[in-house]
């Protein structure tokens, strides 16, 4: 049977004291709800379908670029009106999965299985083990084991609220079925909303069979309410990434210090220190090393290279064999070449720089076009905004840039070219010869330095 997914995502998140919508808090750098959207598209249905509250707008605008089916639920009226509001865009020959915007962690391997369970008359139903199902609907069984209904905590006698298997909420059910169930559903309850719960003791009325499947973890079902489950949340994220990575044969020196906020493909022989934070999509090679505390953000870095603490990558291209840091930034639109050795508070911005060049200390390179086996010596500036326009600094290869250098774009050094420390470069050099400019040092006989007037 076809699929269609429903996902629940109206909920106001009042506990979360934030202007932003419940679903668009991040998790690893991304809103909830693309966590779950994402996960949905894994299984390939014929089509999502989010529902979004009254004054969600926002929600649409922040995803507006994610294929799915946006259904307004203009008064919040319960789970099973949410799901019903998006009924009509279902055809009745389709399975219909219900997720909800704020479970991100639901694996889609656990979904893969409860659709399985489900058919034109099965009904299947995620449930879980909870040492403290304090807030969880509790699933009834009877005798023999069968599930016969779900009743909410604030609905429950004590003994039902001594149940620890809960309701996750999501399920599966056929759509021809869940129609007429949806219009049966009647707020004679605790908080005077239609649950879409109620469904199970109806398919139970009418001899449908409901298959429960307990998930495989608390830590995969839990919904986010306020930021001290979304920090939950993300720590198990965290371990989850650092889990897959170590599977992958990556050396993490501390699992727990390393946050992948995005996509990461490692290479062999992998070392990753402390406080590691990579965002987007990250590639490094073989034998690569990470020092502790940088941020590496859609970035490339090639086999044998090593990054010193304290760096930020973001949008570079880092060759093989390189030394990078510490304390260096790359900004974007950087690549190196081979070798290259970029040290301690170096900036590198929209600059290319060849094949075995160094620039080891304190020095901005913007805008520039470096050689192969270029030196750049400390303190150096390529000058390359005049307060309206950037301009492009060029170096040829096996130039020597001495300390405290102003090069002020356009501008090229010729290659093999030695440019004195301390000057303000403004013309193109020759190759092959030194170029300085300084102004002439003078000494003043019988300066005094000013003092405080009394």
């Amino acid at each position: 049977m076809p699929l269609t997914i429903v996902i629940l995502a109206a909920g106001q998140g009042k506990r979360m004291r934030s202007d932003l919508p419940k679903v668009l808090q991040p998790l690893a750098g991304r809103p909830l709800l693309s966590h779950v959207i994402a996960t949905a598209q894994e299984l390939e249905p014929s089509s999502i379908h989010v529902v979004y509250g009254h004054g969600g707008e926002r929600v649409r605008d922040a995803l507006a670029a994610t294929p799915v089916s946006w259904v307004l639920q203009a008064e919040q009226l319960g789970t099973g009106h949410a799901v019903a509001q998006a009924m009509p865009q279902v055809d009745d020959g389709d399975l219909v999965l219900v997720l909800y915007g704020d479970v991100p962690l639901i694996r889609a391997a656990t979904l893969r299985q409860l659709v399985a369970a489900a058919g034109p008359k099965n009904v299947a139903l995620l449930t879980v083990e909870l040492d403290d199902p304090a807030g969880y609907g509790r699933i009834v069984r009877n005798a023999r084991g069968q599930v016969q209904r779900i009743v909410e905590e604030k609905d429950a006698p004590a003994r039902v609220r001594r149940i620890r298997e809960g309701n996750t909420g999501v399920m599966v059910a056929p759509a021809k079925l869940l129609r007429r169930w949806l219009a049966r559903l009647r707020a004679n309850n605790a908080q005077g909303e239609l649950y879409l719960t109620d469904i199970i003791a109806m398919a139970v009325k009418e001899k449908v069979k409901v298959a429960p499947l307990a998930a495989e973890s608390p830590g995969e079902v839990l919904g986010i309410n306020d930021k001290a489950q979304l920090a939950a949340v993300e720590a198990i994220y965290r371990a989850r990434r650092a889990e897959a990575l170590l599977t992958a044969g990556v050396t993490l020196v501390d699992p727990a210090r390393i946050d992948v906020r995005g996509t990461l493909a490692v290479g062999r022989d992998v070392q990753i220190d402390v406080n590691v934070i990579f965002e987007g999509t990250v590639r490094l090679g073989d034998r690569v090393r990470i020092g502790p505390n940088c941020v590496i953000r859609e970035s490339e870095i090639g086999d044998d290279t090593e990054v010193f603490p304290n760096c930020v990558i973001d949008r570079a291209t880092i060759g093989p064999a390189c030394h990078i840091g510490p304390f260096a930034r790359f900004r974007p639109s950087s690549k190196l070449a081979r070798g290259v050795h970029v040290g301690n508070f170096v900036e590198v911005k929209n600059s290319v720089l060849g094949e075995g060049s160094k620039s080891n200390h304190l020095t901005y390179l913007g805008d520039a076009v470096i050689g192969a086996r270029v030196n750049v010596g400390a303190g150096t500036v390529t000058c390359n905004y005049d307060g309206v326009n950037k301009s492009q600094t060029h170096i040829d290869d096996g130039a020597f840039i001495g300390s405290g250098s102003m090069l002020v774009a356009p501008v090229r050094v010729g290659a093999r070219a030695t440019i004195g420390a301390g000057s303000v470069i403004t013309r193109d050099t020759p190759p092959d010869k030194l170029t300085l400019e300084r102004a002439q040092q003078v000494t003043i006989d019988g300066w005094q330095r000013p003092t405080k007037k009394a």
